[in-house]
């Protein structure tokens, strides 16, 4: 890897690897280039999807310290860099691989851990991060209301408790 050209694309691939929260590995044979425009579009703002030369990207992903995509790089291969939420990125490749069968998902890194293309389709059946943090706010705010009547039930027992107490104390003190 003498050239110059090449060397600066290592760098530039290396450098996505480490700045993506994740990657996934695809092959494209077959779609035309109005579909591949329409699989950016669908993978959302915070993805990048680059048709790359294999040997090329397999230098930059082990410069980058992924080494789990090594046997992964045959074939026509493009690759979705991730930035923001994988969910909705994988959500965009698996609904476009339904309607577009040539596009074939190969695997992917997610924080640094390896991913099959089945482990790619259920991260795509996940809920987005905002709905299930949604979700733990609302489980949260249940848990705590349910926690403030329980602190209201106590003082409001012990009151009736007491007033029980001097009822019956009055009544054995006027019976005797």
């Amino acid at each position: 890897m003498a050239r110059p050209d090449k060397a600066a694309a290592v760098a530039e691939l290396a450098d996505q690897f480490r700045s993506s929260n994740a990657a996934v590995l695809t092959e494209y044979r077959g779609l035309t280039v109005a579909q591949l425009k329409q699989l950016r579009r669908s993978l959302g703002e915070n993805a990048q999807y680059a048709v790359v030369k294999n040997t090329l990207t397999k230098i930059a992903a082990n410069e980058a310290g992924i080494t789990s995509l090594d046997d992964q790089f045959n074939g026509p291969t493009a690759v979705a860099f991730i930035t923001g939420d994988p969910v909705e990125s994988a959500k965009g490749l698996r609904d476009f691989a339904k309607d577009n069968p040539n596009l074939i998902i190969k695997g992917g890194v997610l924080d640094g851990k390896a991913l099959s293309a089945d482990e790619i389709k259920k991260l795509a059946d996940l809920e987005s991060r905002e709905v299930l943090l949604s979700k733990l706010a609302g489980a949260f705010k249940g848990k705590q209301s349910q926690a403030a009547s329980l602190f209201q039930a106590l003082p409001s027992k012990l009151v009736r408790t007491v007033d029980a107490l001097r009822a019956k104390q009055a009544e054995q003190g006027g019976a005797e």
